[in-house]
């Protein structure tokens, strides 16, 4: 789809209540392949698009693709889809561009879902230094190391797999250094006022961003419940069916259910 300044490739399966997936980085809306069909099974609409410069979504060469901007291109989709109101399920730095839109349209959001996201300046902006500082002459050569460090299962594989050849690593490159922390790092106060209904997911085994220095703090300055899935950083390939119930109970009754069980653990967020 075509945008003011950008074009958008996305997913817009089923029908009801709608929700917003956004991905984060290096992802695109791959990540959220095996949660979508839960989710349309339930009932819900389900709208999944990769963020601009990411995936197939692209902009100008001038144009920075970093989350402040996303928010503002995420909210134009929506427009464009006739979607007054929504649900927002965000990932990693995506969490960053849903943060902005709560705070840009708060009355347009039902509910806000952040999975192992970011919190102020806790973007864990170390894992990817690497990347930022790539040479681009070198581009070609960025996915075979991002796979080697991330790529631990097939479905991780087939998602950065968008970044292959020059082209793809260039973009991985521009997309990187376009993050920038100090977009959400004064929004506190505007969230707390926004009071959008919130849950916090996270992985019991992230290694980016720390339950305790992130994912808790995070979760107070919502007011929303902290729930630790059986996962990694990625929960949305790691443990899809308990991610799509933790979702579609939120939206239908704010009540987390986990198919086959409890996670090992969860933890109120007060």
């Amino acid at each position: 789809m075509q945008l003011s300044d950008s074009e958008v490739e996305f997913d817009d399966l089923g029908d009801g209540v709608p929700i917003l997936l956004l991905h984060g980085f290096p992802a695109t809306r791959y990540l959220w392949s095996q949660v979508m069909p839960v989710l349309v099974a339930q009932g819900h609409r389900v709208v999944a698009p990769d963020l601009i410069g990411y995936g197939s979504s692209t902009t100008g060469p001038g144009a920075s693709v970093d989350m402040a901007s996303q928010a503002r291109w995420m909210w134009e989709l929506l427009d464009r889809l006739k979607i007054e109101r929504t649900f927002i399920v965000a990932h990693d730095v995506g969490s960053a561009a849903a943060q902005l839109m709560v705070v840009a349209a708060p009355r347009r959001v039902r509910g806000l879902v952040i999975l192992d996201g970011v919190y102020e300046t806790e973007w864990a902006m170390d894992a990817i230094g690497s990347i930022r500082a790539w040479d681009v002459a070198a581009a070609a050569r960025l996915l075979p190391v991002l796979t080697r460090r991330l790529g631990k299962s097939l479905h991780l594989r087939a998602m950065l797999a968008a970044w292959a050849g020059t082209g793809g690593g260039e973009r991985l490159i521009r997309a990187a250094r376009d993050l920038d922390p100090a977009q959400t790092t004064s929004l506190g106060e505007s969230l707390r006022a926004a009071q959008v209904r919130s849950l916090v997911l996270w992985g019991r085994d992230d290694r980016y961003l720390d339950i305790d220095t992130v994912a808790r703090p995070l979760a107070q300055l919502l007011g929303a419940p902290l729930v630790i899935l059986p996962g990694g950083h990625f929960t949305p390939s790691d443990c899809p069916q308990e991610v799509a119930g933790a979702i579609g109970d939120f939206v239908l009754a704010g009540a987390p259910r986990f198919p086959g069980g409890e996670p090992a653990c969860v933890h109120d967020g007060q």
